[in-house]
C-alpha cells in the first residue's frame, strides 16, 4: 500500500520519525505535482496546504482516497474520506488508513454499473439516479451472470451457473426469474429493454 503525504516540512519532519513504525509506505513531500498521484493509494493532506490552487483541484478530481491532518475545522471536510486530528498518533494513522482501505475494497467489491445502473450487492439494490429497487440473492447472481458474457446465454446454461440445476430438469425456473425481474424494472424505472433475448438466449 502507498501512502502520499503532502504538507510543510515541520509536518514532514514529524512524520518520517514515525515512518518506520507504520504499517504502509509512506512518501512525504512539500510541492506537489498532479501526474504522480497516480501511483498512490491514499493521499494524506496537512491543513495549511488546503489554500493552495493545486490542492483544491486534486481534491475535487482525484478518486484516491484522501486524509485530512487537522487541529481545527476546515470546509474542504467534506472532500476527505477521514479526518486525523492534530497531535497525530502512530496507532490512530494505522487503524484509520486500514479502514479505509478495507471498506473502499468491500464497497468496490460490492458495487457493480450495470448499463446506466449500479447493482448494489451488500443493500440488494438495482439503483438507478435516487431511485432503486430491492433484488433478490438469484436475481443478483442472474445480473452477474448476464454482465460477465457479452453474449446472449441459454437458459440451460443459467440453470447451470444459478440455480445449479441440470439441464434436464426443464422447468419455466429461468422465464419466471426475468419476467418478474423485468416486471419491477419496468415499473421503476420504465425500462423494458434492460434484459433482452433472442434465439440464442438473455442478454444485457
Amino acid at each position: 500500500m502507498n501512502v502520499l503525504s503532502f504538507g510543510s516540512k515541520n509536518f514532514n519532519t514529524s512524520l518520517e520519525e514515525l515512518k518506520a513504525h507504520l504499517d504502509f509506505k509512506l512518501i512525504l513531500i512539500d510541492r506537489l505535482k498532479e501526474e504522480e498521484l497516480k501511483d498512490y493509494d491514499i493521499l494524506i493532506f496537512h491543513q495549511d496546504c488546503l489554500n493552495i490552487d493545486s490542492v483544491k483541484k486534486i481534491l475535487q478530481e482525484s478518486e484516491q482516497i484522501k486524509i485530512l491532518v487537522s487541529n481545527n475545522t476546515v470546509k474542504q471536510k467534506d472532500y476527505f474520506n477521514d479526518v486525523i486530528p492534530l497531535p497525530l498518533k502512530l496507532s490512530e494513522l494505522n487503524s484509520i488508513v486500514e479502514n479505509l482501505v478495507a471498506k473502499k475494497n468491500f464497497n468496490k467489491n460490492s458495487s457493480i454499473l450495470l448499463k446506466e445502473y449500479k447493482l448494489n450487492k451488500n443493500e440488494k439494490r438495482l439503483i438507478k439516479d435516487k431511485n432503486y429497487i430491492s433484488l433478490t440473492e438469484k436475481e443478483i447472481q442472474l445480473l452477474e451472470l448476464l454482465l460477465l458474457n457479452k453474449k446472449p446465454i441459454s437458459k440451460n446454461k443459467i440453470l447451470e451457473e444459478v440455480w445449479k440445476y441440470s439441464t434436464s430438469a426443464d422447468t419455466h425456473t429461468v422465464e419466471t426469474h426475468i419476467y418478474r425481474l423485468r416486471k419491477k424494472i419496468k415499473s421503476k424505472f420504465k425500462d423494458e429493454n434492460f434484459i433482452l433475448n433472442n434465439k440464442s438466449g438473455y442478454l444485457l
